[in-house]
């Protein structure tokens, strides 16, 4: 098919904070230098006009944007420092912060809140606000963002990246042409930057390709669920407490979390290792479970549920960071693993890893050199900042957790005394999906019955009733974006090896098994996908891939 070509100059794949504080920070660089050119303060020649395009593969700016906002406004603060009178939308600051130990009946309100989980001078937000505002920012200084352009495939000359292809439109289920099909766009750019968020189409083609993660440590995940609820009541916004305990055992790393906002909302949810044992441990049931708890019932008493939704975190930390540049490649964000597992927060790294990259592709423009080794100069001012800082100091906090909790808190404690070293450095990591245990070796009986939740349809609900509340809408007639490469290994091995993980860790419904109980087959619902990516990291055969769908599918988050 021919294909529609579009050029520009720089282009970044994904709208969340990384991307578009990245592309408005160069757009700032870019400005003060031809302004400073024309003064004469400067010498040289001015850079004309390049053209700068963010895209996003959500139906709207923000749609895909889901995240426990707590957010440290360093990285905000130092980003509008060329802005005058730009403030991002918080919602409040945080005027309450606590850790809760949480049994299955009594809560424990901890004497002292340990230093990661401080949260004064920070703020309460929603990160769809917040990539909003900041969209609205980039178009106001000349940057294009177009949604529904989901990118599926980097395109390359020799071993340089070129760019990126955009999905088909108008192909039936089957593969077939519909009256309306459109072929793909390819956008050419001199350097394209991936800030598509944890566990990236286009990110794994760079890592595969150019051996990002050669020397690198596996990269771990976690399972964030999350629902937005109208209080029946008048709270105090800012508050921000976390929990640990029930409903988990010792085993599993994770812990709940609750915060705050105006107009008496309540944004809660719950973080679940993906590099758990047990082949069941379902992380939307175990959240509906954490709402049963006294503590967060009281809360929710009398509420309305408004929302909901799920994502991975990336929570390796610094060992497990890919090699964030190639020849015409930049990596962001949560993509390139920026992100604090021990606070618990990413948004403010990702502003800074877009600040970063921004200055270095300036620099590539300037020079016209758009190889790797300029761009190389990302990781140099990465490795000077404070972002490597921070994560420098919690290299080695997640690893310490795959070992059980109290192993964890123990080395952990080590960490923080030792800046991040503890007894081993670098603390060994294990893929998360290697540490799921065979069905009849964890339960060690065959007899054993699936928990089965009731669910009340007022405080707990079943995963379809919470993809209704995620908005989530796909075109049904249009080929399945998550692919599985050997059906028979889910229809017969993992059955009797697993009992087929995949309908217990996917929190949307998507994967259900059919049919007699001796002749299960595997249903895919793909239409419910919240593009939480869960299955594409945790399937213990990795034979899930997970693609983008047509423009625009997906979840559509509010008040997130």
């Amino acid at each position: 098919m021919e294909r529609e070509k579009l050029e520009v100059d720089v282009l970044f794949v994904g709208a969340g904070p990384a991307s578009l504080a990245s592309a408005l920070h160069l757009s700032r660089l870019i400005r003060e230098h031809n302004e400073a050119v024309e003064s004469g303060a400067k010498s040289g020649g001015k850079l004309s006009d390049p053209t700068l395009l963010v895209i996003e593969k959500g139906r709207e700016i923000g749609s895909h944007a889901l995240s426990g906002a707590v957010i440290d406004p360093r990285a905000f603060d130092e980003l509008l420092e060329g802005f005058d009178g730009e403030e991002p939308p918080y919602d409040s600051p945080v005027d309450d912060d606590a850790l809760y130990i949480l049994s299955k009946n009594k809560s424990f309100r901890s004497p002292v809140t340990p230093p990661p989980l401080k949260n004064h001078g920070y703020y309460v937000a929603s990160l769809g606000k917040i990539v909003k505002w900041l969209a609205a920012l980039c178009e106001k200084n000349g940057i294009d963002v177009f949604p529904e352009f989901p990118a599926v495939e980097l395109l390359y000359e020799g071993d340089s990246v070129v760019g990126v292809r955009m999905g088909d439109k108008g192909i039936d289920k089957n593969g077939n042409p519909k009256p309306n099909v459109e072929p793909g766009m390819d956008v050419l750019a001199k350097l394209t930057v991936l800030g598509e968020g944890p566990r990236g189409t286009l990110t794994l083609q760079a890592e595969r390709r150019f051996r990002l993660n050669e020397g690198r440590h596996p990269q771990i995940y976690a399972l964030g669920v999350k629902e937005i609820w109208r209080a029946a009541r008048k709270i105090q916004p800012g508050v921000v407490y976390h929990t640990l305990g029930f409903p988990l055992g010792t085993q599993e790393f994770g812990g709940g979390f609750v915060y705050t906002m105006k107009d008496n909302l309540i944004n809660l949810g719950f973080v679940v290792g993906l590099d758990y044992e047990n082949p069941r441990l379902d992380g939307h049931q175990i959240f509906q479970q954490f709402k049963t708890h006294p503590f967060i019932r009281e809360m929710l008493k009398g509420g309305e549920v408004l929302s909901y939704g799920a994502k991975a975190i990336p929570e390796g930390g610094y060992y497990s960071m890919p090699r964030v540049y190639a020849d015409g490649l930049l990596i962001v964000g949560d993509s390139g693993g920026f992100m604090n597992a021990q606070r618990l927060k990413g948004i403010h790294l990702a502003v800074k890893s877009g600040m970063l990259a921004a200055e270095t592709l300036f620099e590539a423009l300037l020079q016209e050199d758009y190889s790797q080794v300029v761009l190389q100069s990302y990781a140099d001012r990465f490795e000077r900042s404070w972002a490597k800082k921070e994560l420098w100091k919690v290299r080695n906090f997640r690893q310490a957790f795959q070992r059980g909790f109290w192993s964890g808190m123990f080395h952990a404690g080590l960490q923080f005394l030792t800046n991040g070293r503890g007894i081993k450095d670098p603390f060994p990591t294990l893929p998360g999906h290697t540490q799921m245990k065979p069905f009849k070796e964890y339960f060690r009986e065959t007899d054993v019955k699936p928990e089965k939740m009731v669910f009340d349809g007022q405080l707990t609900f079943d995963k379809l009733t919470d993809v209704y509340y995620s908005n989530t809408a796909h075109e049904e007639d249009q080929p399945c974006h998550l692919k599985i490469l050997d059906f028979d290994i889910c229809n017969n091995r993992c059955s009797n090896e697993y009992g087929n993980p995949c309908q217990h860790f996917c929190p949307a419904h998507v994967y259900e098994m059919v049919g007699q109980d001796n002749q299960l087959r595997l249903q895919l619902n793909f239409s419910n996908c919240v593009h939480c990516k869960t299955c594409d990291i945790m399937d213990p055969y990795q034979i899930i891939v997970w693609t983008p769908p047509e423009g625009g599918g997906g979840p559509d988050y509010k008040n997130m």
